[in-house]
């Protein structure tokens, strides 16, 4: 059983700062007076010293619609605040601007209004035809619905719902609900609205949708601050045209997607971006899901899929992690990722400039149809069918350690599928007919320009369905103990002009980078496996130490390319022995071996030297080549 190590997550408190509006001094000290002179403040401070995202961040930002935010929806006159009373099956208030029938209002006007008790059967329904904003403060709110959502925005310019500091407000709606029109199903959601809405406060917000959606908004969706807990039958949170967080505590339990945009009209719109805050999601289905872009440029996230790695499910399911179909952008955050299907997914592009990831999968680490870049980060990816996969795949930096029962690199076309392509006119092993041709190989590339790599695979360690060009960083490959997969494999060319690698594996598909590559390689075919644990260290007749490297899996190959193999040097090889120094990932520091057998000898004449086999042509030996991963489900 594996032992997932669960990311610690700090509750940030909210601290309310002294600098006020001049609205705020009319604030008498009352409760609510003293709430408003908290947030307003607290908003002030949140506008203007928010962290930014990264240049490549805010460019992705730029593509989208604006929002509706402005910072005049967290300001308001204490002395305007219109109380309504929920007296359990009934409701009170003195204001013309609400209309009410017993356990029924309708707030007919902007302005700000005050929800305190609770109303165990009823509904709050906002139905304005002003340009102003309403706002609704919950005030230890209490309200159940047995037919339909207990809030229910129906028209409004915009509407905020404000948290009370030091308030627990609670939303329950009905399992089946009574609609006004039998063809139509709104309201669906416990707080449902049809215009823009935003959540803020230091207060906390307890929502149970038992109809379908837990909080649903038609237009825009923005959550400013809070404590929030939803637990839905269907979606967590929605916003139709975007969802934005900016901070605040989620602990989100659907059955559906945790947090959902999903226009399909507007490519402008169905984005969701993420500044900051706390996360915690569990869904039946995706994670976090946008019909275009997710963006995030900082946040702790805890976000477990359909019970996670270990759970298969069905091919028409999406139980992904964080699914943006048009492009992923992650600038930093803390991310604990558990997923049935794919952890970071999408059809278009993703860019990791940053971040901390402890991540399992039952599918991909992190897939992208059309390319992935990798600039930073501390990326973990623990448990994977295959770890990365992509058509085009760029590491420039960061700490990358991956785990796959497949293919530890993929790179291939597709549809969140490995690649596939023929050969004498039958499909490759592990290729479906009619894709990743040869024709399309030159669409397929893996650039390495520097970051450290860390591959543990049982299929290919690194599978290109095209070119590999390695200019800087650090690899090294666990690879397969199976002959039908190589811990290197390449179809096209692979370049390699700096950097260093070491990769260790099965004999019979064992390859090398190019003889065209200005970095020397070493490539050697053991007689008999080495088992798991041994020894293996090459170093110059006169004592200068290239690699001294023992391998977690038993392996028949080894792969040594590196700056410090130079031409016209003679090498020794030695198996078992002893070490001392500090070893990380296999690779021993230091000058501390006692050397064991002598295996072999070898002379650098050409840029790759072949040991234990003849005659070998390309990248590899005979029998080598390319190949795509396995079909997947």
């Amino acid at each position: 059983m594996k032992h997932k190590i669960f990311l610690s997550i700090t509750i940030l408190l909210m601290v309310a700062l002294s600098a006020c509006s001049n609205q705020a001094s009319k604030i008498e000290a009352t409760s609510i007076d003293a709430v408003e002179e908290t947030y307003q403040a607290e908003v002030t401070s949140s506008v203007e010293t928010s962290t930014s995202p990264s240049e490549a961040v805010a460019t992705i930002v730029a593509g989208n619609s604006e929002t509706h935010e402005d910072t005049k929806d967290y300001e308001w006159d204490s002395s305007t605040v219109i109380p309504i009373t929920l007296n359990g099956d009934s409701i009170s208030s003195d204001s013309p601007d609400i209309s009410i029938d017993e356990n029924y209002a309708v707030i007919i006007s902007a302005g700000t209004y005050s929800l305190s008790g609770t109303l165990t059967n009823g509904q709050i329904v906002v139905d304005t035809q002003d340009e102003e904003t309403v706002r609704i403060i919950l005030n230890n709110a209490e309200i159940s619905s047995a037919s339909s959502a207990p809030i229910y925005v129906k028209n409004a310019e915009k509407v905020v719902i404000i948290l009370a500091d030091g308030t627990e407000n609670i939303l329950t709606d009905a399992s089946s609900y009574v609609h006004e029109n039998a063809d139509e199903d709104e309201p669906n959601a416990a707080l449902f609205s049809k215009s823009d809405l935003t959540i803020y406060g230091s207060g906390s917000l307890i929502v149970t949708g038992n109809y379908n959606d837990g909080i649903s908004s038609k237009d825009g969706l923005i959550i400013a601050s809070g404590s929030i807990t939803v637990n839905a039958v269907d979606d967590g949170i929605r916003g139709k045209d975007y969802v934005v967080i900016k901070d605040g505590i989620l602990n989100i339990t659907a059955q559906g997607d945790g947090v959902k945009s999903d226009n399909e009209e507007d490519p402008a719109k169905g984005f969701i971006t993420i500044y900051g805050g706390n996360l915690t999601l569990s869904s039946g289905g995706d994670a976090i899901s946008a019909q275009t872009d997710v963006i995030i440029s900082g946040g702790e996230f805890s976000l477990t899929a359909a019970n996670g790695s270990g759970n298969p499910i069905d091919e028409t399911t999406s139980a992904k992690g964080i699914k943006g179909l048009a492009s992923v952008s992650i600038d930093s955050g803390t991310f604990f990722i558990d997923t049935a299907d794919d952890s970071i997914h999408s059809n278009g592009d993703i860019t990791i400039n940053g971040g901390t990831y402890e991540i399992y999968s039952g599918d991909d680490g992190i897939h992208s149809d059309t390319s992935l870049t990798i600039n930073n980060g501390e990326i973990g990816i623990l448990e994977s069918y295959e770890g990365i996969e992509s058509a085009l795949i760029t590491i420039n930096g960061g700490n990358t350690r991956l785990t796959a029962s497949d293919d530890g690199i993929n790179v291939a076309g597709g549809a969140d599928s490995s690649g596939f392509g023929m050969i004498g006119g039958q499909p490759m092993p592990g290729r479906i007919p009619g894709q990743d041709s040869f024709a399309s190989m030159e669409n397929y590339y893996l650039y390495i320009n520097g970051g450290y790599v860390f591959i543990d695979a049982d299929g290919d360690g690194i599978d290109s369905n095209g070119n590999i060009e390695m200019t800087n960083g650090t690899v090294i490959v666990n690879g397969p103990t199976e002959n039908m997969n190589g811990a290197l494999d390449y179809i096209g060319g692979f370049t390699m002009t700096g950097g260093e690698m070491i990769a260790a594996g099965s004999a019979g598909m064992a390859m090398a980078p190019d003889q065209s590559s200005s970095v020397n390689s070493v490539l050697i075919a053991f007689t008999e496996t080495i088992p798991a644990g041994t020894l293996v260290n090459i170093q110059s007749n006169a004592g200068d130490e290239v690699l001294t490297f023992t391998s977690s899996k038993e392996f028949q190959s080894l792969l040594v390319s590196s700056p410090k193999l130079l031409s016209g040097t003679t090498y020794q090889i030695y198996t078992g022995g002893n070490a001392s120094g500090t070893m990380i990932d296999g690779i021993y520091e230091g000058e501390g071996y006692t050397p064991g057998s002598q295996y072999d000898a070898f002379t650098v004449t050409s840029t790759v030297t072949y040991i234990g086999i003849s005659g070998a042509t390309g990248g590899g030996f005979p029998g080598g080549g390319g190949g795509g991963g396995k079909p997947r489900r």
